[in-house]
């Protein structure tokens, strides 16, 4: 990946499709040559010129705005051009191709302008800002995060990591995190000294204020994954226990079919809502039943019912209040609980709740258990405590403010980091016997949250992360 780190490059910067205006990005070092044979003229620094792009002859490809970045004050930290016009995509490509064919003109004593300008790999222009210093790692993926972002609180906290609040939390651990470093260090350097660094500059206290403020920033981290990632819920239960009008009821709009014939829903149908800013990817699946009635296709939407059962972060195993005291009906749903994943939370909630009406309120409660949810899709009852149910379970906080986005690998190397302070805190308490393998947990915490802004990164992380992004970006 850095062996082409220096190439210039090219790409369409905005969507595929047409639309009112399109980009064309070009970025590399020393451009400027380039500029000059592809619009005939020098432009000014971050200044948008109108003008004619011009064709091989000379005749106009579009009319639109060019702007020039010199680097280093640039997106990607390298000469930048965008050309901005009408956003066709035969002119697009027309513009993308021209940039091509300037770079290899032959001018400047019949040598290519630009030998190696290329079509861009997915995300390179975010890669190179990365590379030049522009950005770190935790904010070129919120780049990435910010155009996927489902809600429009996961696209604040995006823009928040973007702008640098993840990075400061993190380099806020480190500069503690170094200066205990630096302490234990210095225990170790001169054990001759008739001072203890460690008891004097109560390096306990300070171990233990590090672990606080990373439990702090643990809890925001998972709170933005989940603005990233969401939570994917399954409604599962019998046929006809009203799982599709449930789907409807939560998203707010006739998305599965509903009749009272067993067996309608055939294949998984997903909506994805939002509740408070955070999404839930919801599923409804076919019923599950064991019966000489199932044919072929209701088989497999059954076996996918389950697929999507064993993938789930939650699922709402809904039941039928008006079939409740049938021996049948019981043993079905006791199967089918007993068959849920363990590791699954299960939410059980009772449906039709306005076809009970001659059902007392305290034998229905009976019926649905401290835990269960009793609702009615058809009517809205027990709506909003069933989507608050599945926000706890998500472990959503309310009055969340001020929420960076994260990743599950940044999940992964804070965990790190509080296992290797939870090992140098009990080597502490030891100080002398142990303080060389103090100071390797306290080295290999700093390593683990280098890992998550890329001060330390291998090339295949690298890698990985930025060809998730779109071509242009």
């Amino acid at each position: 990946m850095l062996s082409t780190q220096h190439d210039p490059i090219a790409a369409i910067a905005t969507a595929p499709g047409r639309g009112a205006v399109g980009i064309v990005r070009v970025s590399g070092r020393g451009l400027a040559p380039f500029v000059r044979a592809l619009l005939g003229r020098d432009l000014r620094a971050r200044e948008a010129t109108y003008l004619p792009i011009p064709d091989e002859h000379g005749q106009p490809i579009d009319h639109g705005l060019a702007i020039w970045f010199p680097g280093p004050h640039s997106y990607t930290g390298e000469d930048v051009l965008e050309l901005q016009g009408h956003g066709g995509p035969v002119v697009l490509q027309l513009l993308l191709a021209r940039c091509l064919a300037v770079a290899l003109s032959g001018a400047n004593q019949g040598q290519p302008l630009l030998p190696a300008l290329r079509p861009a790999r997915p995300g390179e222009f975010t890669e190179r800002a990365f590379l030049n210093d522009k950005l770190d790692l935790a904010q070129a993926e919120a780049v990435a995060d910010l155009i996927d972002a489902s809600t429009e609180a996961a696209a604040r906290s995006a823009s928040r990591s973007l702008a640098g609040a993840f990075s400061e939390r993190v380099h806020s651990l480190r500069d503690a995190l170094i200066h205990l470093r630096m302490l234990v260090e210095a225990t170790l350097d001169f054990p001759e000294e008739d001072v203890d660094f460690l008891q004097k500059a109560d390096a306990t206290g300070q171990l233990q204020r590090l672990q606080t403020a990373l439990a702090a920033v643990r809890s925001q981290a998972r709170q933005g994954a989940l603005l990233r990632d969401g939570l994917k819920v399954v409604i599962a239960g019998q046929p006809n226990a009203g799982k599709s009008s449930l789907l409807n009821a939560l998203a707010g709009a006739e998305l599965a079919i509903v009749t009272p014939i067993p067996g309608t829903t055939r294949d998984v149908v997903q909506q994805t809502i939002q509740i408070e800013g955070v999404p839930l990817h919801v599923i409804d699946t076919a019923g599950l039943r064991d019966s000489p009635e199932v044919d072929e296709v209701e088989r497999i939407g059954i076996e996918r019912a389950w697929g999507q059962i064993a993938q789930a972060d939650a699922v709402v195993f809904l039941h039928d209040l008006t079939r409740y005291d049938a021996a049948r009906y019981q043993a079905d749903d006791a199967a089918i609980a007993a068959a849920l994943p363990a590791g699954v939370p299960v939410v059980e909630a009772w449906n039709k709740l306005d076809q009970c009406p001659g059902d007392t309120h305290t034998t229905l409660a009976a019926v649905a258990g401290p835990e269960g949810i009793l609702l009615s899709a058809k009517r809205g009852d027990g709506i909003d405590l069933l989507r608050q149910r599945l926000l706890a379970l998500a472990g959503w906080q309310q009055g969340s403010e001020g929420l960076f986005m994260a990743r599950e690998r940044h999940l992964q190397a804070l965990s790190r980091v509080d296992a290797h302070l939870a090992t140098a805190s009990d080597l502490l308490a030891a100080q002398a016997e142990h303080l060389d393998l103090l100071a390797e947990e306290l080295r290999l915490a700093q390593g683990a949250l280098g890992e998550i802004t890329g001060e330390f990164s291998a090339d295949d992380l690298l890698g990985e992360i930025f060809s998730r992004f779109c071509i242009g970006k």
